[in-house]
């Protein structure tokens, strides 16, 4: 459930706190007062695109947090504990948009990435919006509302994962078949370039020592000149070397350090050098009779590297690449010269991959079935309710021949608005009006259906009124006894069947406009009820009409 909401220049939000509860809440204001400001907000606190403009003028960044309570919400709990961001069954969601654009998300103070934020999003709210009538339109839509219904997610992740295997095995048998259909000449092809490389024989990580070996021979007479210097000035120069100027040197202290023991960390020092000097001087000898100044050599090293280099440019790779190129084409030849055995497995493949699609999709529409007879009858019952009597509602499946990751079915929503009429694909015959009061009732069916703790209904009455209104706010109010539910509405029938009411204002002092939110108490409540009964005045008669809404709906 969600605890706390704070906003900070957010469009035309200064700064704004509230504090939420169960049960049913009204957000009305005047039009144009910014109704929506705090569910976009929310929008983008669970992982909505966000844009520099929604910065409010003047202010650096805009940021948006929420505190949710996940007492009786597993899932998000355990989607917590999977990244170790779980925190006694709270949650802080965070997000900052900077003047320059940049977005920053935050799940309980530790950055994440906005695609974590919208995943976890999807498992605290569920906003519905005012447009969402127009998604009805689109077949898919209506497919994925019918599986969200029957609660087929996981089933379905994990008919998209055999649809992928399906496909992957059927992408190998077409590629098979093609690389058939020229098999002989890319087969010619395969083994001179196998035939070529295997003449080669180049290991992995020769080329490498190969190009080690080389620096070292053509330097080998500058390596043995500066070598023999080194080691002459270390310890073999006849005049002077650096080994007797360290023994004359620790000799003298030696006899010092008699006279007075403060020179022996000196001498000891001087000790140690003479023996590293010594260290190093029996090194630089190993290495002068160790260095190999073959020409032939050389020369063979140079003939290698050019093979290697002249394979490279042919094949256009680069010289390390070679053994993995080998290994590649190596490969290939084997499928192509063993093509009937390839084929086989791959067969045996697809064939297996088809029987597990085949077996899910199976349940799945199955389940879709159960689903969408239950789902016609409670939307043709809601639509009676709604001021439709007499109209019907219905999902057609229809049965296809190729696979989908969705399955083997196609769904469309279908109606009759009148009785009498046949029923007609929705895009066709709801009209403005229709559409919205058949959109709203699938929403709060399919809202009754949902684990999801936080319900958001902005501007979803959009097209209602009368009695049809008081109906859509009982269901809302109802809705509330088992959900928290936000509801941005127009409709004094549906603001007072709220348990709580906040109000939008919009205030300027002439030079700045800024958009506030508050919650009523009992005498502001009647007040603003009154105020969307209509009217500019407000008569005795509007406040007890307002006060009679509101006193009617908590008696149920």
């Amino acid at each position: 459930m969600l605890l706390h909401l704070q906003i900070r220049d957010f469009a035309i939000v200064d700064a704004l706190e509230l504090d939420l509860a169960p049960g049913l809440t009204a957000v009305t204001g005047e039009t144009g007062a910014g109704k929506s400001i705090m569910i976009d907000a929310l929008g983008l606190l669970l992982g909505d695109r966000a844009e520099a403009e929604l910065v409010r003028s003047g202010a650096e960044r805009a940021e948006i947090s929420a505190a949710f309570d996940l007492g009786h919400l597993s899932a998000a709990q355990a989607w917590l504990a999977e990244r170790d961001l779980d925190r006694d069954g709270e949650c802080l969601l965070r997000r900052t948009i900077g003047r320059d654009g940049r977005s920053r998300a935050y799940i309980n103070g530790t950055p994440q990435p906005l695609a974590a934020l919208k995943d976890l999003g999807e498992r605290l709210v569920d906003i519905h919006g005012q447009h969402e009538h127009q998604s009805l339109m689109r077949r898919d839509a209506q497919r994925e509302l019918l599986d969200d219904y029957a609660g087929l997610r996981e089933a379905l992740a994990e008919l998209g994962g055999h649809f992928q295997r399906l496909a992957r095995a059927r992408r190998r048998l077409d590629e098979l078949a093609a690389r058939s259909a020229e098999r002989d000449a890319r087969l010619d092809m395969l083994r001179y370039q196998v035939q070529e490389l295997d003449a080669l024989a180049l290991a992995a990580g020769e080329l490498a020592e190969l190009d080690a070996e080389h620096a070292r021979l053509a330097n080998a007479g500058r390596l043995l000149a500066s070598s023999q210097e080194a080691l002459e000035r270390l310890y073999e120069g006849e005049e002077v070397s650096a080994q007797a100027l360290l023994a004359d040197a620790a000799g003298s202290l030696d006899a010092l350090a008699r006279l007075d023991p403060a020179l022996a960390p000196a001498l000891e020092l001087l000790n140690g050098a003479l023996i590293q000097v010594q260290e190093a001087a029996d090194e630089l000898r190993r290495y002068v009779r160790g260095l190999d100044l073959d020409p032939r050599r050389l020369a063979w090293v140079e003939n290698r590297l050019a093979e290697v280099q002249a394979l490279a440019r042919k094949h256009r790779v680069s010289g390390a690449e070679l053994p993995g190129l080998l290994e590649h084409l190596r490969a290939e030849l084997d499928e192509l010269e063993n093509g009937e055995f390839h084929q086989g497995e791959l067969e045996r493949e697809l064939a297996a991959a088809r029987e597990a699609y085949l077996r899910v999709a199976e349940r799945v529409g199955a389940e879709r079935a159960v689903a969408a007879a239950e789902l016609g009858s409670r939307v043709s019952a809601a639509m009676h309710e709604l001021g439709m009597p007499g109209g019907r509602f219905a999902v057609q499946l229809e049965a296809t021949d190729k696979p989908a990751p969705h399955g083997l079915q196609s769904v469309e929503f279908m109606v009759s608005a009148n009785p009498g009429q046949p029923l007609r694909p929705l895009a066709k015959v709801a009209s403005g009006g229709e559409l919205s009061r058949i959109s709203l009732a699938l929403q709060v069916i399919a809202a009754h259906s949902a684990y999801i703790p936080t319900l958001i209904f902005d501007e979803v009455d959009t097209g209602i009124g009368g009695g049809v209104a008081e109906i859509v706010g009982r269901q809302l109010r109802q809705l509330g006894g088992s959900r928290q539910v936000l509801c941005v509405t127009h409709l004094p029938q549906v603001a007072a069947q709220a348990h709580q009411h906040l109000q939008v204002r919009k205030e300027t002092d002439g030079e700045r406009t800024r958009t506030g939110v508050a919650p009523l108490a009992a005498a502001a409540r009647v007040t603003e009820i009154a105020r969307m009964l209509g009217g500019v005045e407000l008569t005795e008669n509007t406040l007890a009409h307002a006060r009679e809404m509101i006193e009617r709906a908590a008696a149920g």
